[in-house]
């Protein structure tokens, strides 16, 4: 009688987990380090020393010492993830009854991801004082699944947009030591959707009212209380959107001793985002239309973005040639769980989600053919913060290679060109979720996933 209590309550808090959280982004979790075309050439070596570069802005405050003139620049980076799903899943409480449905198809389209920045050295008085401005997007995707996947009761659609305004200044000292500190004012948005099984909530409903009744009541030929429905047969929907805005800062510093090696390392806060939004649910049957657990309203959940450590390395082995590393620690143990509430206080469920710390690590390089071209190439190997256990396919995530290449074309004194193309090899994630009433999931699913990701940058910079 409890279970089918439970399995009643259990359909908003299905609709509702996870939904807060995306599929594979451009680096491990849903972090994004497309800031620069210039690093995504190098595969995100040297993001911390980058010369010439105004998006240290919000990478390394720092490193803004490195551009002499006053710098506008625009990255734009396109991401197009390419996915596939094999696998299926079955139902509660009905042995051998699976789940139907496609393999959803090519969850991801080519998505566009802007970044502007612009760097101003002072002069005067205040000559090594640097300031600088930059509005980029540090998290963030969109995917889509098929409507009638096998997997509609986990995930529909992702849309999530973190755009963050970062204001920065940086100080220049004698020895070639500099300092920066940044602050963030952060709004992130988020439109999510994924498929109810409203004819399981009627069994459930129509079994807890018929308490000899077996479990799988709906499938039994004598049953004709609600003979209409069963599990499958009144999919709706819920949709879920919310926003906030939160606020953080990035402070950094650079040691140049000479001038063939530059060392430099950052620090990005964490960043609350207390998301709040509406919750609309689509397709209730009238059997269910009374229930709260299903009717519209407000409704949220607390989000943090995790805090990011980077320490890179620059050395030119000669006039025309030179190297960069980068080491990376996401903090994504910020994301342990999830918990949905109402804006009258009442917890509709909670997920685990169990993430762990990641580390990302690339070495790159440039060789300037003259002092209008110049080649750039890169190698990366970021870790995921997923795990086997609590995986799912908000975000099928795993580890993964980056291999880049990229250019700058130097049109004038005043204008430069950036292109890059880097492509992401992501080794298959397996899902294994099971039928688990304590977390709100009355079906399993079960399978991999396949895929990679292209990415094509251009970038546009002008020095006054």
């Amino acid at each position: 009688m409890s279970n089918n209590r439970n399995l009643r309550a259990s359909a908003l808090a299905l609709a509702v987990l996870g939904t807060l959280f995306v599929g594979q982004a451009a680096a491990s979790g849903f972090q994004l380090r497309e800031q620069s075309v210039k690093n995504v050439g190098r595969s995100g070596a040297g993001s911390a020393v980058a010369d010439n570069d105004s998006a240290v802005v919000s990478l390394n405050p720092a490193a803004m010492v490195n551009i002499e003139q006053r710098t506008v620049q625009f990255d734009n980076t396109v991401i197009d993830l390419t996915a596939s799903f094999h696998g299926g899943g079955t139902i509660l409480g009905v042995p051998g009854a699976n789940l139907v449905g496609g393999d959803g198809g090519d969850p991801g389209d080519p998505t566009l991801v802007p970044n502007m920045s612009a760097v101003f050295p002072m002069s005067g008085s205040l000559e090594g004082l640097y300031l600088g401005v930059s509005v980029g997007a540090p998290f963030g995707l969109k995917t889509e699944y098929a409507p009638g996947w096998v997997g509609r009761y986990r995930a529909l659609t992702s849309d999530v947009k973190v755009v963050d305004l970062t204001m920065s200044a940086a100080l220049k000292f004698d020895g070639g030591v500099s300092v920066g500190v940044g602050l963030i004012y952060e709004r992130a948005q988020a439109t999510l959707s994924k498929a109810i099984d409203f004819g399981t909530a009627i069994c459930a409903q129509a079994a807890a009212s018929v308490p000899t009744s077996p479990a799988n009541t709906c499938f039994n030929p004598m049953w004709a209380l609600y003979p209409l429905y069963h599990p499958q047969s009144a999919d709706g929907s819920l949709q879920v959107k919310g926003s906030d805005t939160g606020i953080g800062y990035v402070v950094g510093f650079q040691v140049t001793p000479n001038d063939r090696l530059a060392i430099g390392a950052s620090f990005r806060s964490q960043i609350r985002q207390n998301l709040h939004g509406t919750l609309d649910f689509n397709g209730v049957p009238a059997l269910l239309g009374a229930d709260p657990r299903f009717v519209d309203g407000p409704g949220g959940a607390d989000l943090t973005l995790p805090s990011i450590a980077t320490v890179s390395v620059r050395y030119a082995f000669t006039d025309n040639f030179r190297m960069m590393a980068d080491f990376q620690h996401t903090g994504w143990s910020s994301l342990e769980a999830v918990t949905i509430v109402r804006s009258n206080g009442t917890i509709v469920g909670s997920e685990d989600f169990s993430w762990g710390n990641s580390n990302f690590i690339s070495l790159g390089g440039e060789y300037d053919f003259s002092d209008a071209f110049t080649l750039r190439f890169g190698i990366g190997r970021d870790k995921t913060p997923t795990n086997d256990v609590t995986r799912t396919p908000r975000l099928p995530d795993n580890n993964r290679w980056l291999y880049s290449i990229g250019g700058t074309w130097n049109v004038s004194e005043n204008l430069s060109l950036d292109a890059a193309y880097q492509r992401i090899e992501i080794k298959s994630p397996t899902i294994t979720l099971p039928v688990d009433l304590a977390t709100s999931n009355t079906s399993s699913l079960y399978g991999s996933f396949s895929g990679h990701a292209n990415l094509f940058g251009l970038s546009l910079q002008y020095r006054f």
